[in-house]
């Protein structure tokens, strides 16, 4: 196999696998985040920055993790025509590829690409948190950086882990046995 994706919750450590496992096996890695800025550009610029146009504080208080999980839903479908769209163009070139990023869902990959792929779950919360505090994706306090930890790991890795497995994807929650399964796939 000459593609794979990696998706799952914020801060489970899916750019660094990427990045190791491409580097080993000498393939292209593309990072759905990079992208983002382009989509601004384009017409997506309300749900690039949805949860960045929020006062982060509010949003916690008033949205559950039903709702949250809507939110991400909603902002990868918006984005989800783009994103195969350049995956596409990738495949077209015929070089091997990994991509990965938070808004590949499993019921979109499922229906849309026609490569495997796996999703990170996070090994726990206080890795998730000691990430998050290094790399903040919202929270500019601890309080806030906490709170991000806790919808990554306990709200969105459930959600991310039925759905995947409702598809069929295989999720991990151990980085190394995700990577045997990165090697497995793309050296098929």
């Amino acid at each position: 196999m000459k593609y794979v994706f990696i998706s799952g919750i914020p801060a489970s450590g899916k750019s660094y696998l990427a990045a190791k496992v491409a580097k080993t096996l000498d393939i292209q890695h593309f990072k759905i985040d990079d992208w983002r800025e382009e989509f601004r550009k384009e017409k997506h610029a309300d749900w690039v920055d949805f949860f960045w146009n929020k006062n982060e504080e509010d949003y916690w208080k008033t949205t559950s993790c039903e709702e949250h999980w809507n939110n991400m839903v909603k902002q990868s479908e918006a984005l989800w025509p783009e994103i195969v769209s350049r995956i596409a163009n990738i495949i077209k070139a015929g070089k091997p590829a990994i991509f990965e990023g938070v808004n590949i869902l499993a019921h979109l990959a499922h229906r849309d690409l026609d490569f495997k792929g796996i999703f990170l779950l996070g090994e726990s919360f206080e890795i998730i948190l000691e990430r998050n505090k290094q790399d903040s994706r919202w929270g500019q306090t601890e309080d806030l950086q906490r709170r991000e930890a806790e919808i990554f790991y306990n709200c969105e890795g459930p959600k991310y882990k039925k759905e995947a497995e409702k598809y069929g994807f295989k999720t991990f929650i151990d980085p190394s046995l995700a990577e045997k399964e990165l090697f497995k796939i793309l050296r098929k």
